[in-house]
């Protein structure tokens, strides 16, 4: 086999992304002339949600980067409306090293990461953002230095990279981020929180069942899954303003973080997405208190208010976690009527329960607030329980 690429995007051999097109005497690729293309040795994974006019020069940077050393390129898309991965199937007509994950119906960077990883065939993976703001030549250096680590963290925070991309904001989150995993789960590393790094693929296969789909930190996610030593490398990199596309990174993934650092300190027993519930079942009890105040006072009887807010703080749970707790789940357009009645239903029987319970521990000589507690979790946690079965349903 041997061991070198095929020539790079844009020379007049290429299979690149075209830039320049073959005529109809040559063959369409390597392998309809009978040629193999060569074993990859990294795989670079990118994920991405409306990138298209980031895949070309994603894929000229990338080749560049990797000169003479063999590699896949596999985009993983969630489902792009501005067509993300027709383009990416175009350019792989022509060039067997790119490939495309086209998402239904699941949503999510972590999850997106982890299938293109355990996709890959290189013995190296890399993972490494679609929108340019990650400097592709990084993928060089974490390849150089692969031999001694079993992770390399292409680090902002180490001398030589930069976190200049950031606005202010931005980098406040991910300061404090940053500084809370550092200090709450014993991370060493500079920048648990990048969104660049290469690791073996074996040992992305021993993790997968312990990673977490759900939203952004990925990198966070490996370091504290395995319980054996890592051997990590950290290589500096330069993070760049994005000029194209829309950030994806908003408040909600300081909220994803939060989630995945109770579901680690709390050794696994709370799950990401029970966190997100019970925000959202937090919310609607505000909502619930002030839609009741509200038709008390416009005179409606207390019956009827209460009726009327417990319809709205259910409807607008319901909203609320389709959106958020089950965004890579999420129903739209007809499908939403019966899982909302659905949602209904599981949500009154919870109701009974949280009652049953309270009422159960009270009469048993408890104080009233622990029976209120009592009842409380246990009607939350049969509403996220048969939600999850019944009305989203498990990941497709």
């Amino acid at each position: 086999m041997p061991d070198s690429a095929p020539a790079p995007f844009g020379s007049p051999s290429s299979r690149g992304p075209g830039i320049v097109r073959q005529s109809s005497a040559e063959p369409e690729s390597d392998a309809a002339a009978g040629v193999l293309p060569a074993v990859p040795r990294l795989s670079v994974i990118v994920p991405t949600f409306n990138e298209r006019g980031n895949v070309e020069r994603m894929l000229v940077g990338i080749d560049g980067a990797l000169k003479g050393a063999p590699y896949e390129v596999i985009f993983v898309d969630d489902d792009s409306p501005d067509g993300t991965a027709d383009t990416v199937r175009q350019i792989g007509e022509r060039d067997p090293r790119v490939r495309c994950i086209r998402r239904i119906g699941r949503r999510g960077l972590a999850g997106a990461c982890i299938e293109g990883m355990l996709a890959a065939q290189a013995p190296l993976v890399a993972v490494i953002d679609g929108d340019l703001q990650h400097d592709v030549n990084v993928l060089r250096t974490m390849l150089d230095r692969s031999p001694d680590a079993d992770l390399v963290v292409a680090s902002r925070y180490v001398d030589g990279g930069s976190a200049d991309g950031l606005n202010r904001r931005r980098g406040a989150m991910s300061r404090t981020a940053t500084g809370m995993a550092r200090r709450i789960l014993g991370i060493k590393t500079s920048d648990p929180m990048s969104g660049c790094f290469l690791i073996r693929r074996a040992l992305v296969e021993r993790l997968a069942p312990s990673l977490s789909p759900n939203g952004f930190k990925i990198l966070l996610d490996i370091m504290t899954a395995t319980k054996e030593p890592m051997r990590i490398v950290e290589v500096p990199m330069a993070f760049a303003a994005r000029d194209e596309g829309d950030s994806k990174l908003d408040s909600r993934t300081m909220l994803d973080f939060l989630t995945l650092l109770i579901f680690k300190v709390s050794g696994g027993a709370i799950s990401p997405r029970f966190v997100w519930f019970s925000a959202v079942g937090g919310a609607g009890l505000v909502l619930h208190l002030l839609m009741l105040k509200g038709g008390l006072l416009v005179g409606l009887g207390f019956a009827v208010a209460q009726s009327i807010a417990t319809i709205g703080a259910m409807t607008s749970n319901f909203a609320m976690n389709n959106v958020f707790t089950y965004r890579d789940r999420r129903v739209s357009g007809l499908a939403m009527l019966p899982a909302l009645l659905k949602f209904y239903l599981i949500c009154g029987a919870g109701a009974v329960a949280n009652v049953g319970v309270a009422s159960w521990v009270f009469e048993g000589g408890w104080r009233w607030w622990l029976a209120g507690v009592a009842g409380s979790i246990i009607g939350a946690v049969w509403n996220f329980a048969m939600t999850s079965l019944f009305v989203w349903g498990p990941s497709k």
